[in-house]
């Protein structure tokens, strides 16, 4: 195909049993399986263009041509889609990312799983869903459980054709998420190099990959059952030991900051006072909490009395990726939701 347009939304995942660490860099093929919650409230919007009239690609962030470095990190994702399926065109990519980009808070994923999504839509590709998110494993590891909604399992898998996500629960049971946003700023050590760095040199590391494979199978056993309280009790061990192994790598480095402590210190307190909620964080110093839907508000006011407003956001649980109609991309142009 040399010409098409396809539309596609995202939503980021926050892995409550956490991914950190690769068995194959190239292929983007995890040491351990995780499982994630997909959330509402930071999306990516994604059009793709298929036009043989263009000389290279185009790559376009939130109106922003990009440098020739970030155009080559998207064109390599898209000769995957271009060398299996014979697509000569050269591509316009235009992204609209409602999410802080590179503070911990998944932008990465919904990212490529919203261009694998538009791609798809644009050469009328066919990709069925558990494929596709194989592809947009090769964009960013956490994006292949973008691509369906509530909690999602990626499967580790032995090579690239089976290192998918699967969709595990619409979660659609009194669930939310409570992000409290400590800083914005681009993160100084990327999670490519955190998780390299901890892989290869600290000497719990081998001790969290099979910690993480058995955290999985109670954490399944929970959102089956409906477990609320082992959901929580599993999302915060597995992040605090992920970031253990941060601790004790060489040279030792950490993503929290002073914030980042304030509110674990808080979110424990809460729970001795029986308001139930449980945190965890990515590779950043923004901390999730998760809590119940219905204690979201109450829960809000509670972290008020220490931060902003402005630092909190309240997400819902988040669906699958789908596509855009045309008047939906217009104003997710303008930076309105729809």
């Amino acid at each position: 195909m040399t010409q098409g347009t396809g539309r596609c939304r995202a939503h980021t995942n926050i892995a409550l049993i956490k991914y950190w660490g690769k068995q194959d860099e190239q292929l983007f093929l995890p040491m351990n399986s995780s499982l994630s919650l997909t959330l509402n409230a930071f999306y990516t919007d994604t059009k793709v263009t298929l036009d043989q009239a263009l000389k290279q690609d185009v790559f376009l962030l939130n109106h922003q041509k990009q440098s020739a470095e970030q155009t080559l990190k998207i064109s390599n994702f898209l000769d995957l889609f271009r060398h299996k399926y014979s697509i000569s065109a050269k591509i316009c990519v235009e992204s609209i990312n409602h999410v802080p980009t590179a503070a911990g808070l998944a932008s990465s994923a919904s990212a490529f799983a919203a261009l694998a999504g538009a791609i798809n839509e644009a050469a009328r590709l066919n990709i069925g869903l558990q494929e596709l998110s194989t592809f947009a494993r090769r964009g960013s590891g956490s994006a292949t459980r973008s691509i369906f909604g509530g909690f999602v399992e990626w499967q580790k898998g032995t090579c690239s054709t089976d290192s998918f996500a699967i969709p595990l629960d619409d979660a659609a049971w009194d669930i939310g998420m409570l992000i409290v946003v400590v800083n914005h700023r681009e993160k100084i050590i990327s999670s490519r190099q955190g998780m390299k760095r901890t892989v290869e040199t600290s000497p719990f590391y081998p001790a969290w990959v099979k910690s993480s494979e058995k955290d999985l199978v109670e954490m399944k056993k929970a959102i089956v059952t409906k477990d609320f309280s082992k959901i929580g009790e599993l999302a915060e061990s597995s992040a605090l030991k992920m970031h253990a192994t941060m601790l004790s790598a060489q040279p030792p480095f950490t993503y929290f900051e002073p914030d980042s402590i304030r509110v674990i210190q808080r979110v424990q307190e809460l729970r001795k006072k029986g308001l139930e909620c449980y945190l965890t964080m990515d590779a950043g110093p923004n901390v999730k909490i998760l809590c119940r839907l219905t204690d979201m508000d109450k829960l809000k006011q509670e972290l008020s009395t220490e931060f902003s407003q402005d630092q909190m956001i309240l997400s819902g649980v988040g669906s699958g990726i789908h596509s855009l109609s045309e008047n939906e991309w217009l104003l997710s142009k303008k930076g309105l939701k729809s």
